[in-house]
């Protein structure tokens, strides 16, 4: 059964823990946003930014008309494997709109990289392999480089999906940083840009 979330963090409970908490068990906090950053995402953008979670998942998301942006999606340890997540990303290609996620490269450091990268391709994702993506973390104030993918019914521009991320930058990732954060945002040039071979071959 899924279960939609508008309201704040601090509501309702499931399985003794919010939504919030059980991310934590995976992400490493300082990796995340913060947890006033997601309050007031779902507080002032509450028809775009919601959680979807169930038993075996949560999932963060930011919907506009013709994509949907996955921010953060936790299936639980014990069932990993089991087809939950296939499940989860079925429910939004249901959708009909294009799905944009950000995913790490394939690190030493990180053993699960090499399997969501796998995971995603395995259901039709494809990475923009032309668009560079890097950007200060908000809490950590490290350099994040990110690789971009999409999975689409027809299959999407590069140009198309950087346009969308600038968007999801600005609404999602950038929003009211000086407040939340102290720190003026990125610029949205610095952050996100089309390489020269895609630019040449236009």
């Amino acid at each position: 059964m899924l279960i939609q979330r508008r309201e704040s963090l601090v509501g309702e409970l499931l399985g003794g823990k919010d939504w919030y908490e059980r991310l934590k068990e995976y992400f490493p906090e300082r990796e995340m946003k913060s947890k006033q950053h997601f309050e007031t995402l779902l507080k002032e953008k509450n028809e775009l930014y919601q959680v979807m979670e169930g038993n075996d998942y949560v999932v963060v998301y930011f919907e506009q008309q013709d994509y949907v942006f996955i921010d953060y999606i936790l299936v639980s340890g014990n069932t990993r494997g089991k087809g939950i997540g296939g499940k989860v990303l079925n429910l939004f290609k249901e959708k009909g709109k294009a799905i944009i996620l950000e995913v790490e490269p394939v690190t030493i450091e990180d053993g699960d990289s090499e399997k969501r990268i796998r995971f995603y391709e395995r259901h039709g994702f494809l990475k923009m392999e032309n668009i560079g993506y890097e950007r200060i973390h908000n809490v950590s104030k490290e350099l994040n480089k990110m690789d971009i993918y999409c999975w689409s019914i027809e299959k999407c521009a590069e140009d198309w999906v950087l346009e969308k991320m600038s968007e999801i930058y600005t609404n999602v990732h950038a929003y009211k940083t000086q407040e939340l954060y102290g720190v003026e945002p990125q610029s949205v040039a610095d952050v996100l840009w089309l390489r020269k071979s895609l630019l040449e071959v236009n």
